[in-house]
């Protein structure tokens, strides 16, 4: 008989790396309409990723910034504005910066820019996780029904 009750098991395995997409500064500015709709309770999830953020500091867990950005000229956009999605993040509105007071953001922390849903498609994520030698990956973001399902599932063309 196998006695398994004395194994511990980490809670996170491998060489993980935490990623943090597109909480930006556009999500704190009071507006009647929004550019891109938020699921509800946007606040408590950004609160909840900003302890993500805290704890992995303490324990030296990389951290990876992922903002979503456009030409101002829109010639980068993708199937972005098919649906219920209107012209956001431009590299020319303050507002697409990151939110850094609310993350946290520090100097030395990584930052990505993606200009699709996912992180991975047309950006340099891939070449700085290899870097870093991560095999595990968190992720946290705002909008966890579209930046952060697709980046989750990479290999999709959006």
């Amino acid at each position: 008989m196998t006695d398994t009750g004395n194994s511990k098991r980490r809670l996170i395995e491998g060489r993980p790396a935490l990623i943090v997409i597109d909480i930006q500064q556009s999500a704190f500015v009071e507006k009647e309409v929004r550019s891109i709709p938020h699921m509800p309770d946007y606040a408590g999830r950004v609160a909840r990723a900003r302890i993500a953020i805290d704890r992995a500091r303490e324990v030296d867990i990389p951290i990876v910034f992922i903002q979503e950005i456009h030409r101002a000229d829109l010639v980068d956009f993708g199937r972005e504005l098919d649906g219920s999605e209107d012209i956001h993040c431009l590299d020319n509105n303050p507002e697409t910066a990151l939110a850094k007071e609310v993350t946290g953001f520090r100097d030395g922390d990584y930052l990505v820019q993606k200009r699709r849903y996912s992180a991975f498609y047309g950006t340099d994520l891939e070449i700085l996780l290899r870097g870093l030698r991560v095999d595990t990956l968190l992720l946290t973001g705002g909008l966890t029904d579209v930046c952060v399902h697709y980046t989750f599932v990479p290999h999709l063309r959006c």
